[in-house]
């Protein structure tokens, strides 16, 4: 029995946000101190260490739940599958609905009960929760359809990691020009036939790592009490680094499918310098060097979505929409991803 992929839809926002649009930032140190550089040298280095251009966001009268119901009308479509056939609906997300100019999350109901309302779904077997593991939310999520398949318990899971990050950045902090907004949505069934998900690994990292990424204050000292997402950059990529290689070697050698089967490998969009670091070291892991075009990127135009950026780096593959990149059926990829919590997971997936 096969448990795979088989359609997938995305969302990118239409409103295109460059790097320039953030010269006039009054960017501050986290003691609430100014920059010694100024904003075009500060830039500057932030696009050669995370490689982003620009990115997305979404336009004011979206939610996350709106791009998650456009990015799931689109897998449905690819798939051909009514919709009254779902049987679970999981959308991966870190902070809800957060309405344009509010800083309060919505999360009740929950996204995934608002998708099913806006598709329509009557079906009420057609079970819908939510998921919050960080950026890696959306490979989990995929984990846990694959288990639900694979029990009985269903045919055909929607999964969904969608996010609209560019509400929650604190403006005062250059770390505010990392995240976007987006959304992917993938349907995973049991078909006829070999391949598809042939292995997956998962952890979570809370005894001293719990806080690498957290909701902090404003850089500003007068901000007020609203809350922002906040990270230890530094401390991040150390772990991932030292962490996700050893994941994705994990689930690929329990596939039992050689590294050199190894098509492409589809890592979280967060920091192009970072992810290039793990594959490296997930290749040095078995005395090779990493292969040329194996490691397809989007963060340059899409930037970091979270959730969102591996199933909407997949549709795109899928699709065609990645010049030098493709993928035929029979391929092998790899997903991996590292996040909030702190959490790691990868999954070996035969196309």
């Amino acid at each position: 029995m096969r448990i795979g992929i088989t359609g997938t839809g995305s969302y990118v926002p239409s409103k295109v946000v460059k790097n320039e649009e953030f010269e006039q930032h009054a960017f501050l140190n986290q003691d609430g101190s100014p920059f010694e550089q100024d904003n075009p040298v500060i830039i500057e280095k932030f696009k050669a260490i995370t490689g982003i251009s620009e990115r997305r966001y979404a336009q004011g009268d979206q939610n996350a739940s709106d791009l998650a119901f456009l990015a799931a009308q689109k897998a449905l479509e690819d798939a051909a599958l009514n919709k009254e056939q779902l049987d679970y609906i999981i959308v991966a997300h870190n902070f809800g609905d957060v309405s344009q100019g509010q800083s309060q999350s919505d999360m009740l109901p929950s996204l995934a009960a608002r998708v099913k309302h806006l598709l329509r779904i009557k079906n009420p077997k057609c079970v819908a929760y939510d998921m919050l593991f960080g950026c890696p939310g959306w490979i989990e999520g995929v984990i846990q359809a694959q288990a639900f398949i694979k029990s009985g318990m269903a045919q055909h899971c929607m999964v969904i990691g969608a996010e609209t990050l560019s509400r929650i950045v604190d403006p005062y902090d250059r770390d505010a020009m990392i995240y976007a907004d987006g959304a992917g949505a993938t349907i995973v069934s049991k078909q006829e036939g070999t391949g598809g998900i042939l292995g997956h690994a998962s952890a979570s990292y809370a005894h001293d790592e719990a806080y690498f990424l957290y909701y902090g204050k404003s850089y500003a000292p007068k901000a007020g009490d609203t809350k922002y997402i906040k990270m230890y950059g530094r401390k991040i990529y150390e772990f991932a680094v030292s962490h996700v290689p050893g994941a994705m070697k994990e689930c690929l050698d329990a596939s039992g499918i050689p590294i050199t089967d190894v098509k492409k490998i589809l890592i979280h969009q967060a920091n192009e310098k970072m992810d290039e670091a793990i594959v490296k070291r997930f290749y040095k892991s078995y005395g090779l060097a990493m292969p040329k075009d194996i490691m397809p990127m989007s963060i340059g135009t899409l930037g970091n979505s979270s959730v969102a950026t591996i199933p909407t780096l997949y549709d795109r593959l899928g699709k065609g929409k990645l010049p030098g990149h493709q993928v035929e059926p029979g391929d092998v990829v790899i997903f991996a991803s590292v996040g909030a919590g702190m959490n790691i997971n990868a999954i070996v997936y035969r196309v």
